[in-house]
């Protein structure tokens, strides 16, 4: 079976400071990652690395299509929340309905709670058809519907051979691998 992401042999370095040097990881489907560790140890950077956002100092890094949830939502903050759902992907409404979102379908994004928005940002990874999910931080602004929610779709996600690179201070829910970063 292919791997959606490989680091081989990774280093990078931010803000004048090594991060990690020599790091080798590989996801494949069906699989988990979920970085730990102090702020600024690399969580994010690390997961801008695996997007293709940041550049490696060295190392080789091998993905598949993704689908980033980072800070930015993505979304056009004027749109009905239906409509900038599906500049992304014609059809949304699973990841809708999963996320708890078709009752929102005709409000403007600008008007969604920061838990409806990040709710949104999460439908909008779900629909895009990635097999690679990058998601840092997925749970902050997610009451415990939310996070039900959204364990379930990362569950359904691996199930179906997807896999999930996460950087979060709180538990996440299942069988992750770990990596923690900044020892």
């Amino acid at each position: 079976m292919k791997p959606l992401l490989m680091f081989n042999k990774v280093t990078l370095w931010r803000g004048g400071r090594l991060l990690f040097e020599g790091l080798d990881l590989t996801l494949s489907p069906g699989e988990a990652l979920h970085l730990t560790g102090p702020n600024g140890s690399g969580k994010s950077s690390l997961i801008r690395l695996a997007a293709g956002l940041l550049r490696a100092e060295a190392g080789r890094i091998d993905r598949a299509a993704l689908a980033l949830a980072d800070d930015a939502l993505a979304l056009d903050r004027d749109l009905p929340l239906g409509r900038a759902l599906r500049f992304w992907a014609a059809d949304v409404d699973p990841a809708m309905e999963a996320m708890g979102l078709t009752g929102l379908t005709d409000v403007p994004v600008r008007l969604l709670s920061a838990g409806q928005a990040k709710r949104a940002m999460l439908a909008r990874v779900a629909s895009s058809g990635a097999s690679l999910w990058l998601l840092d931080e997925p749970l902050n602004g997610l009451d415990a519907d939310g996070v039900e929610r959204l364990d379930g779709l990362l569950a359904r996600h691996r199930a179906s051979g997807g896999a999930v690179l996460a950087a979060s201070h709180a538990p996440l829910a299942g069988a992750w691998a770990q990596l923690e970063l900044g020892q």
